[in-house]
């Protein structure tokens, strides 16, 4: 899906701050699946979480990053995502070992152009939803940094700079693409 824009990266790296700013300039945004299951579980007294059951976490935030994919298809316009089925599926072969969850990664396509949020130890925090640390983070960025191409993705590199700067480097990498990121959806 051509108009289905991935932001991935590293944790706490900036990404729903900038998500944030593109849904201020009247785009679609796709809250980050993790963090939701984190909530309905905090919310339940669940316990897929990652610090509790990371794979039956990892399986519910699959399984919501596909149901986003699903429901984002009624959708005009660029759709921008925060994390999806890419993170997800790279993440549970971690986990598992098993690569079958990177089969719905190549089932649920997003625009050729990626977007990564660098490591960036400036702004990371950890909160009730993010206990791991920067090394975790880290690792992770590294995982996907690496699985992205080799599903046929090109990255880009977002500036660590202000959030402004960031929506502006994305949207013009994506109007040199040629997609149309000063029309936001009706």
């Amino acid at each position: 899906m051509d108009n289905f824009i991935l932001i991935s990266g590293c944790s706490g790296g900036g990404k729903s701050t900038l998500l944030k700013a593109l849904k201020a300039r009247g785009h679609q945004v796709v809250e980050e699946p993790g963090r939701r299951v984190v909530e309905a579980e905090q919310a339940s007294g669940g316990n897929a979480l990652p610090w509790t059951d990371i794979e039956a976490f990892l399986h519910r935030a699959l399984d919501l990053a596909v149901a986003d994919h699903r429901a984002a298809r009624r959708l005009s316009g660029l759709v921008f995502f925060d994390r999806g089925v890419v993170d997800a599926a790279v993440a549970l072969r971690h986990v598992t070992g098993h690569p079958e969850a990177e089969t719905l990664a190549g089932d649920y396509r997003y625009n050729r152009a990626v977007f990564l949020a660098p490591p960036w130890p400036d702004i990371f925090t950890s909160d009730e939803a993010r206990r791991h640390g920067m090394d975790e983070a880290v690792a992770e960025y590294a995982r996907l940094e690496a699985a992205l191409p080799a599903l046929g993705y090109d990255t880009h590199v977002l500036p660590k700079a202000p959030v402004e700067t960031r929506a502006e480097y994305l949207l013009s990498v994506l109007a040199d693409a040629g997609a149309r990121p000063d029309e936001p959806a009706p």
